[in-house]
């Protein structure tokens, strides 16, 4: 099959901040407190975006998500115009409000796990969108990157955008998958992998689990692939 390989990536949005809300992120822990530049930022996302252009692969572009997501803030509790929410949500609850404000879409590998057409039982190519509970200012984010994807992909002749999971069952998008294949147009093996089983065996020693076994076979059944080349593997424990 003739193949052609898309890289996407998200453009970083105006609220991008280091308020170190992913706990067992190193990065995420280790930059808390840091002045972030959001302008600065979007820039040199851009600017790697036509690096990867210039070597002649295809990209994609996201948009930033709206935010400051005032649903979030109302759902906790917070009433009253934009303002007032953000003034009330930043005196009392400021972790509320960094998750509200952000801008965490940027890392593109979170946003669905894809099965090319080479590879499904139907021929079209295949994506699920990340439900990303584990981190309450990522699962805020699913709604937005469906719609995005269909709009995208929107011929549903060619591809097939699915919903988040139900949020029992914890998924991390492709940043927990990959792919391995001779080239891209040959029919390829998917390699999931998890953190902990829902039903039985160990769980991680130092970092929490955010991706299970359960939500990995769930995407594999809606990206329609075929289980004689899928493969799940655990993360060790330590």
């Amino acid at each position: 099959m003739s193949a052609r390989e898309v890289n996407f990536d998200s453009i970083v949005g105006p609220t991008h901040n280091y308020a170190g809300l992913s706990p067992g992120n190193i990065a995420s822990e280790g930059h808390a407190g840091l002045i972030s530049r959001p302008r600065d930022a979007a820039l040199e996302g851009l600017a790697k975006m036509r690096s990867v252009m210039e070597m002649g692969i295809t990209q994609g572009v996201l948009p930033p998500h709206h935010r400051p997501e005032l649903s979030l803030l109302r759902a906790a509790g917070f009433a009253g115009t934009a303002e007032e929410l953000l003034r009330a949500a930043g005196e009392s609850e400021p972790r509320l409000l960094a998750a509200a404000c952000s801008a965490s879409p940027m890392w593109a590998a979170n946003a669905a796990t894809v099965a090319p057409s080479s590879d499904t039982t139907d021929g079209r190519l295949h994506l699920t969108t990340a439900n990303l509970v584990s981190n309450l200012h990522r699962s805020i984010e699913h709604e937005q990157t469906t719609r995005t994807l269909r709009a995208i992909f929107a011929d549903e002749s060619k591809f097939a955008v699915h919903g988040a999971l139900p949020s029992a069952l914890a998924d991390e998008g492709a940043a927990n998958h990959s792919r391995l294949a001779p080239t891209h147009g040959d029919t390829g093996v998917h390699f999931f992998v998890y953190g902990r089983n829902e039903a039985q065996g160990p769980a991680p020693t130092k970092y929490p689990a955010r991706q299970t076994l359960m939500a990995s076979a769930a995407v594999a059944r809606l990206n329609a692939l075929a289980l004689s080349r899928t493969v799940f593997a655990q993360q060790h424990p330590a």
